[in-house]
């Protein structure tokens, strides 16, 4: 744990706790764990690439349905310091940039203050960043990316309680209903669902 400061690894030690007991009773949270153990098979599902640079190595602080603040969500927190830069795990069009929110912390009225980047892929499935810095986009609503592509900086806005990237994927179903999605993510140990209190390196 090497350059954090005291508060930060009592705080990340409180989240790899939190994570370690989830008490979610959505259905996908079991299906997520056996993908994750390789009880169920995923051969067909778009991979993913890590959302940072290659080469590079970072920790999931929130795992999937991590009762921290993932309690309902089947999302990832990355540990990024402010100012990390955010590549794009899919390649797709720009549907929403938010850069000008100013502040954060641990109280929900923060959280109109988040700042995030949606990305629309080809098949309908969206992605979002959360948390980025003030004006830390470097794309555009719009724009066309590429996967990989640097998208944006990683910050502390909204409802953070310590600087990281919060990701999540998600589609939506015929009555234009909300359904989040646990997606499988190239590293350099292989194509895997990520987990929680883990570190992950993006392949060079």
């Amino acid at each position: 744990m090497k350059g954090f400061t005291n508060s930060h690894n009592t705080l990340i030690i409180f989240l790899f706790v939190l994570t370690s007991c989830s008490v979610s009773n959505n259905p996908l949270r079991l299906t997520i764990k056996d993908l994750q153990k390789g009880k169920l098979k995923d051969d067909t599902s778009y991979i993913y690439n890590l959302p940072y640079e290659s080469g590079k190595t970072h920790r999931i602080v929130q795992g999937y349905f991590g009762v921290f603040s993932h309690k309902e969500r089947a999302a990832l927190d990355f540990n990024f310091k402010r100012g990390t830069p955010i590549h794009a795990i899919r390649g797709g069009i720009v549907v929403r940039v938010k850069e000008d929110g100013d502040r954060g912390g641990w109280n929900k009225k923060y959280r109109p203050y988040g700042n995030n980047i949606v990305i629309e892929h080809a098949d309908g499935t969206r992605a979002g960043y959360w948390h980025l810095q003030q004006n830390g986009a470097a794309v555009n609503t719009g724009d066309t990316v590429q996967q990989g592509q640097l998208i944006g900086y990683s910050g502390k806005t909204g409802y953070a309680a310590i600087p990281h990237l919060h990701l999540i994927v998600w589609r939506f179903d015929q009555q234009h209903q909300w359904q989040q999605m646990a997606t499988r993510f190239r590293t350099d140990n292989g194509v895997i669902y990520l987990k929680a209190r883990k570190k992950y390196t993006s392949p060079r």
